[in-house]
This record gives structure tokens, sequence and C-alpha cells, in this order.
């Protein structure tokens, strides 16, 4: 589709807020306005921003309002939202309404229904990838020292594991060494899985990321960035892997430098 004239961010936290609004504004969207959420959202994206308003995690009405108000058609979800932020989530009247129709409460279910409800106001919800293609991952080595078999054999089997993880809504990276899984992500997010899986694998244990079976790309895009590598190093770990054409690198540049740096792989890997 060709760009659209006005675009409404809905900004979780990290820079992918940041890459999305030059994303948009090189490929030609003249008006940018951010639903921005309390300790999530950096202020900084105010200033890049034709528009911004603030609202607490769970006010979907203040939200909804907003994008109807806003005269953007179409909205993009960009950046997550802290799992313990989720947990402490106190929805207003119009998300306790959605979330008591919901028989599952995943972020597939509880993002879909979400989408509908903008729809519900005139606003569409356009795959998280958008004007980002250019930082979507290829398949083979992306940065750092080229992988050995023994780390080419753990990403192929951290692959399988994690799309298994990913299907049954556990989670959707993993950490591994030696074919033995260290760490599955669960709630707690993906940096903290790592530091987990490197604190039992010692020294040169992988990671990968992936996208979930027949994801909707509309939200919850694997994503990695110079926060995932730094995490990486720390954890001791040798190798990140993740699905290509599915997973957004973000500051590639600086991923590239660190990883060389560090002397630790990026490698896109496909079924």
């Amino acid at each position: 589709m060709s760009a659209p004239e006005s675009l409404a961010i809905i900004a979780g936290n990290g820079v992918y807020p940041h890459a999305m609004v030059r994303g948009a504004r090189a490929a030609g969207v003249k008006r940018i306005v951010v639903a921005a959420f309390q300790n999530e959202t950096d202020p900084a994206l105010a200033s890049l921003a034709d528009g911004i308003e603030w609202m607490r995690v769970g006010q979907l009405g203040k939200m909804l309002g907003f994008l109807k108000d806003s005269g953007a058609h179409h909205a993009v979800m960009s950046g997550q939202i802290a799992p313990k932020n989720l947990f402490d989530l106190r929805p207003d009247l119009k998300a306790f309404l959605l979330l008591a129709k919901l028989r599952e409460r995943n972020a597939e279910s509880i993002f879909g229904a979400i989408a509908d409800a903008m729809a519900g106001v005139g606003v569409e919800l356009l795959p998280a990838t958008s004007f980002m293609e250019e930082n979507l991952a290829d398949q083979g080595l992306i940065a750092g020292p080229s992988p050995n078999r023994k780390t080419l054999e753990d990403l192929a089997f951290g692959f399988r594991i994690a799309k298994e993880s990913s299907r049954l809504d556990i989670g959707q990276t993993v950490v591994v060494k030696g074919g033995t899984v260290l760490a599955v992500e669960a709630f707690e997010g993906t940096n903290a899985a790592i530091l987990r899986g490197g604190s039992l694998g010692k020294k040169g244990a992988v990671m990968v990321k992936v996208s979930k079976p027949g994801q909707d790309l509309r939200f919850d895009v694997p994503v990695i960035g110079p926060l995932t590598l730094q995490t990486a190093q720390e954890a001791g770990l040798s190798a990140i892997g993740i699905e290509a054409g599915q997973t957004l690198l973000l500051q590639k540049e600086q991923l590239v430098e660190l990883a060389a740096a560090h002397k630790l792989t990026i490698y896109g890997l496909q079924p």
C-alpha cells in the first residue's frame, strides 16, 4: 500500500518506536501521532511526533478516543510493554469488558480484540513491519564470526524448540547448549530468559528467537537490538539465532559493530 497521509503509532518501550517514526517519515508519511504509555514510552519520542497522548497501560477507552480523534485512519504497534506492567494492569471499563469476552488471554487474542476495537473507530492496524522492511533479517551470517559446526547444530536445534514453544504460547526465545535446552522464555521476557540460560550454560550457549507459527504480523513481531546483544554478551552466549524474514534488526550498524567487538555471532535461520 502507499504511505498514508497520517499515521498513529501505539508506542511501547525501547528504540523500536523511534525507528518506526524514521521509517514512516522516509516512506512519505506527513503526520505522525503517538499513543504513549506512562513508564514505558521514551519521552524523547514526543520531539519526533506531531502529537502525543500519554496514558496508563490498560486505558483502552482513552486510547480508542485518542485514535478516533487523531485524524489517522491507520496505526501500527511498535515496541513492547514490560511484563511487570502487564501483570500490574489496571484496566478501565472498556478494557475490562474486552478482557471479559476472551476465552484465552494471550498476546494474539488480546491484541486481536484491540485491533477489532480500533477498526470500530475507523482505524486500521497495519503490520508492525510496515515501513521497516529494510530492517528484516536476512538468512545466513548477519554479523560476528562465522559459526562452527557445533554452533550451527545448536542453532538448528534451538530453532525447532523455539518454534514448538511459541506454538504452545509459552515463549519465542530459547537458550540451548550441546543439544540441551537451558531456558525457555516465559512471562519474564527475552532478556531475563537469556540471563537465566547463560547462567546455567556458563560459556558458549546460544539463543534462538523466532516468530510464532502463523503469527499475526500486526503485533508481537520478533525484534533484537543492541540491548539484546549486550545481554547475550553478559550471559556468555556465543551466538544469536533469529528467524530470517520475520525478525527486525534495530540499529543494525551498531549491532554489527557490537557483534564484531564481542565476537558474538548473529545468524539468520529458516525452517
